[in-house]
């Protein structure tokens, strides 16, 4: 898809980022809360009193949930939660983001990312100031392949995250206040997510 196409259907696609964007969030929750029924909490065994004759309620077992001690009627249970989106529709979201965050755009040279040999965080710090990156607001780093020695450079870098052009996160492009990639980065992402 070229960059025309994106403009003309600017309305509809911002429609579909917000639906993918709701998608992933709900589907990366964990919902691990867990809380003991009846039959699971320990002891209440044994009838507390007999059934009849004392004036009492009528007891089975102490782990009612009734009960002080006793089990949770309708606790939450740890469930996985996931909905579906189509594939398509991701990646077009994606790509929808990525050109509606092109003014935050900050162009790296490719020489310079081929070329980073020593994994010095110090050196690529003083890299991103030279393009006048901000460090106390989130960038996004799109890389054209994986580069370990990239990757250990910028591992201490707070609000620093790498991506490679083929791996992008509908979350992480949203969120950036800077988007760092090079000549190449750009023309993968074109057509790893392009071609619909």
């Amino acid at each position: 898809m070229e960059e025309e196409v994106f403009i003309a259907t600017k309305k509809k696609t911002i429609g579909l980022i917000h639906k993918i964007y709701l998608i992933q969030l709900k589907t990366k929750r964990n919902y691990t809360a867990c809380t003991k029924t009846k039959s699971e909490v320990r002891g209440g065994g044994r009838k507390p009193w007999r059934q009849k004759g004392t004036g009492q309620a009528r007891a089975g077992s102490s782990r009612s949930p009734l009960w002080v001690g006793g089990g949770v009627s309708f606790g939450p249970k740890p469930r996985i939660v996931s909905k579906k989106s189509n594939k398509k529709e991701r990646r077009l979201a994606t790509f929808s983001a990525f050109y509606l965050k092109k003014k935050d755009f900050t162009f790296i040279e490719d020489d310079f990312l081929e070329n980073f040999t020593l994994p010095k965080t110090k050196l690529f710090v003083k890299k991103l100031e030279t393009l006048k990156v901000d460090l106390s607001k989130k960038i996004l780093l799109i890389l054209p392949v994986q580069n370990k020695t990239i990757r250990l450079a910028t591992k201490n870098i707070e609000n620093l995250t790498v991506t490679t052009s083929d791996n992008l996160s509908l979350a992480n492009l949203l969120n950036s206040a800077y988007v760092v990639l090079s000549k190449n980065s750009f023309n993968l992402v074109n057509k790893h997510y392009g071609k619909l």
